[in-house]
C-alpha cells in the first residue's frame, strides 16, 4: 500500500475514533437538574415539642416554633406574628389534654398557673367533680381507669314485705366518665391497675347532689361500660327511677318493692 494511502487511513481511524468518545460522551452526560424555589405563604405556629400528658405542668422546653402553610391555620393556634412570647408565657401552665409531639398548641389546651388546680383545669365547664368510695369488688377489681366510662349503682338495705330486710339495687347514672382514680388523673406506662379507695367522677350539679345522698343511703358500685358506647348518647338515669320490671307500692305510709312484673 502507498505510503499516501496509509496516511489517509490512518487520519479517517483517528477521526473514527475521536467521533466515538465524542458521541458516548453526549450519551453519558448527566442529566441537568432544574432547581425552582417556590416561596409559599407560611406562618409560624406554636407545637409540642415532645409528649405534654395529661395535667402536666409545662416548661419552655415543651414547646417550639413550626412552620405552617397559612392557609392550614385554625384561628385557634398560636402564632410567632400575634405572641412573639408565647413560650415564656405558657411555661409553667397546666395541659387540660394531651398533646403529641408536633401538635399545635391552642389556649383551650392550657390553663395558667394559679387559675385552679390540675383536676379543676381538666374539668369541662358547668360539670363538677365528686369522689365515691370503692372497693376491689364495687370498683372492676381495680381495672378502672381514668377516662373510662362508667354505670353508677347503688345498693341498699330496705325492709321487706314480710318485715324482713331485703337488699335492691338502682342504677343512678349511665355513662359518667371517670376522672380520676385515688390521685391518678392520667394512666401512664402501660399502667393496667390503678390503686385508689376512691374514684372522682365528673358530674352536674344535680347529680352530685343524688350521689352525696346515694352514699349516706347504701353502698356505690360503678360497672365498667365498652369503649364502643361511650360516644353514645347519654341515657338518663337517676336515684328516683326504677326497674322496668319492677314496681312500688305505698302500703300504710311505707314503700315496698316487688319484682317479677312484666
Amino acid at each position: 500500500m502507498k505510503r499516501a494511502q496509509l496516511l489517509g487511513v490512518a487520519i479517517a481511524g483517528v477521526c473514527g475514533i475521536g467521533a466515538f468518545f465524542g458521541v458516548m460522551s453526549l450519551v453519558n452526560k448527566p442529566a441537568q437538574v432544574v432547581r425552582e424555589e417556590v416561596t409559599t405563604n407560611v406562618t409560624q405556629v406554636l407545637v409540642a415539642r415532645n409528649d405534654i400528658g395529661l395535667g402536666q405542668i409545662t416548661t419552655p422546653e415543651n414547646f417550639r416554633w413550626q412552620d405552617w402553610p397559612q392557609s392550614a391555620v385554625s384561628p385557634a393556634y398560636v402564632q410567632r406574628t400575634t405572641r412573639p412570647n408565647a413560650i415564656k408565657d405558657l411555661a409553667g401552665s397546666v395541659a387540660r389534654a394531651p398533646m403529641l409531639p408536633g401538635e399545635p398548641v391552642t389556649s383551650n389546651k392550657l390553663v395558667r398557673a394559679g387559675e385552679g388546680g390540675v383536676l379543676a383545669a381538666i374539668l369541662p365547664s358547668g360539670m363538677r367533680a365528686i369522689s365515691t368510695r370503692i372497693k376491689e369488688e364495687t370498683g372492676v377489681g381495680r381495672l378502672i381507669l381514668p377516662n373510662d366510662h362508667v354505670d353508677v349503682i347503688l345498693t341498699q338495705r330496705r325492709r321487706g314485705r314480710a318485715g324482713g330486710d331485703e337488699f335492691v339495687s338502682d342504677t343512678l347514672f349511665r355513662n359518667i366518665r371517670v376522672l380520676a382514680i385515688g390521685q391518678i388523673i392520667e394512666a401512664r406506662d402501660g399502667k393496667k391497675l390503678a390503686e385508689g379507695n376512691t374514684a372522682t367522677l365528673e358530674l352536674t350539679p344535680t347529680q352530685t347532689e343524688e350521689l352525696a345522698l346515694a352514699n349516706a343511703k347504701g353502698e356505690i358500685s360503678l360497672a365498667l361500660r365498652s369503649i364502643a358506647d361511650i360516644r353514645q348518647e347519654e341515657e338518663p338515669a337517676s336515684s328516683k327511677q326504677t326497674r322496668p320490671n319492677s314496681i312500688k307500692v305505698l302500703r300504710y305510709g311505707v314503700k315496698t318493692r316487688a319484682y317479677g312484673v312484666n
